[in-house]
């Protein structure tokens, strides 16, 4: 017991503990009153420890794992090769590529600049006007010269009856061909021809610093990692979260980048790269680029649209769908709408839902025509601090499966998923992902700064394949 000053007695003051919880002058110190006389505040805050995880999951990456796989590479290029068509078709796209036309009198037909003609003395082809379709004939070549060759139809004299002018854009199919007995063989070979592609990997960096005297500071505060574990981290959180950002930099990287344009004003002074070695060819660019882009997919007869494109280029059955918040529920209202039973807004009796359940118009999976379709959120579409903040793309649609194609580097065919990830490797460096420590806190590479910092390091770059496949959906 110490000495009661309130009692004449001589001594310093001091603290009398109390047998009950009762807030008294003698029970605690006052920090902020060096008299002891009492709490300039009476109570302590309240202090979270756990930090509150206002945004849930941040991560916006995981997207080229689930479609995806991830390859080593040793140059500073990728090239691969695709097939073409079997088939000859010529079709006039006026305004986009030189037209194709009909000197009806003649049965002469001319191509235009961007096609190479490989119709030989012989084929039987379909002739159609560009301008409906409806108009057709079957016809017999008998005579080319470079960019031209010249039909005769089976039932008429000349084109005349069924085309009516000279200069009618026309659309040409080879179907086959017809010799007379005893003739020569047919003049001139169709050479199978292929379409190269190539992109080179890009290097992408980050790091985190902490200052020597801060890791000295220890504060821990309880946290849980986008993976779902919890625990204390002391100031290397900022270095975690350092981290995660990186890899989803790896991922959108790969989503957005952008080819330098040769000639441009893009040149990096900094780096002295000129704008045509610079950048890459990202998922969005290749897909505008080689594929295909549909606008404002609204309803049954648009997705419709989007199907008979399909039929056009690979018509590959199996299709998987990353989309928005807002295609994701105009596509289940588009669903659930085709119900025989749809009553008020509603859909009853289809896919175990009923009236008196509760209603699951979710839908994960379809079938539509000789197509499934796989649905799926695209967080990267939907987070406001990603592509979501912008609201112009709305999902792509990507083949399931993979694709056989020529690899340059290996000299022979190779079976890859249509989209994957080349990354520079070798036997003495793995650069897919890279990290390390310099400064002066607890590392084995020291420098002369009284720091610590953690550097990232990925070189890699895209491919994607068939893009014809492809198809990005996109609001106008």
């Amino acid at each position: 017991m110490g000495f009661n000053t309130s009692l004449g007695l001589g001594g310093s003051y001091s603290l009398t503990g109390s047998p009950t919880q009762v807030v008294s002058a003698n029970t605690y110190f006052d920090l902020a009153n060096t008299a002891n006389q009492g709490w300039a505040q009476q109570y302590l805050p309240e202090l979270y420890e756990q930090e509150v995880e206002r945004y849930g999951n941040r991560t916006i990456g995981g997207f080229l794992q689930m479609v995806g796989a991830e390859m080593p590479m040793s140059s500073d290029q990728v090239v691969w090769s695709e097939q073409n068509r079997l088939h000859l078709a010529y079709k006039n796209k006026s305004g986009n590529e030189t037209s194709v036309l009909t000197t009806v009198s003649s049965g002469l037909i001319t191509l235009g600049s961007d096609y190479t003609n490989s119709v030989r003395i012989g084929a039987t082809v379909i002739v159609t006007d560009s301008a409906t379709g409806l108009k057709t004939n079957y016809c017999r070549v008998y005579a080319t010269s470079g960019q031209t060759f010249s039909v005769k139809p089976y039932k008429t004299a000349t084109l005349s009856g069924d085309f009516g002018s000279d200069g009618l854009g026309v659309n040409v199919f080879v179907v086959g061909s017809e010799f007379a007995k005893g003739s020569a063989s047919m003049v001139g070979e169709l050479k199978p021809t292929f379409t190269k592609f190539d992109n080179r990997p890009v290097i992408i960096k980050d790091h985190f610093k902490i200052s020597g005297s801060d890791t000295a500071q220890i504060g821990w505060v309880e946290t849980t990692d986008e993976a779902g574990q919890t625990g204390f981290s002391w100031y290397l959180k900022s270095a975690g979260e350092t981290r995660l950002r990186f890899e989803d930099y790896l991922e959108t990287t790969m989503i957005e980048a952008q080819k330098g344009v040769p000639g441009s004003s893009g040149v990096d002074t900094d780096l002295g790269i000129a704008s045509e070695n610079f950048g890459t060819e990202g998922l969005f660019e290749a897909v505008e680029s080689r594929g295909n882009v549909f606008e404002d997919l609204a309803s049954l007869g648009d997705f419709d649209l989007l199907l008979k494109n399909l039929d056009k280029q690979g018509a590959i059955e199996e299709n998987m769908l990353y989309i928005n918040r807002s295609l994701a529920l105009t596509l289940d209202d588009m669903v659930a709408g085709l119900n025989a039973n749809y009553q008020g807004g509603a859909s009853f009796g289809v896919f175990n839902n009923d009236a008196d359940m509760a209603l699951n118009l979710g839908f994960s999976a379809f079938r539509r025509g000789s197509y499934d379709f796989y649905k799926s959120d695209w967080k990267y579409l939907n987070d406001a601090a990603a592509r979501g903040g912008f609201g112009d793309v709305s999902g792509i649609l990507i083949p399931a499966g993979t694709s056989t194609v020529y690899d340059q580097s290996l000299g022979k065919n190779m079976t890859r998923p249509f989209l994957h990830v080349r990354y520079r490797s070798s036997e003495t460096d793995d650069r897919r992902m890279k990290s390390w420590v310099t400064g002066s806190v607890g590392s084995a590479s020291y420098t002369g700064d009284d720091v610590m910092e953690v550097h990232y390091l990925s070189e890699r770059c895209l491919v994607v394949q068939g893009a014809n496949n492809f198809v990005m959906l996109k609001e106008s």
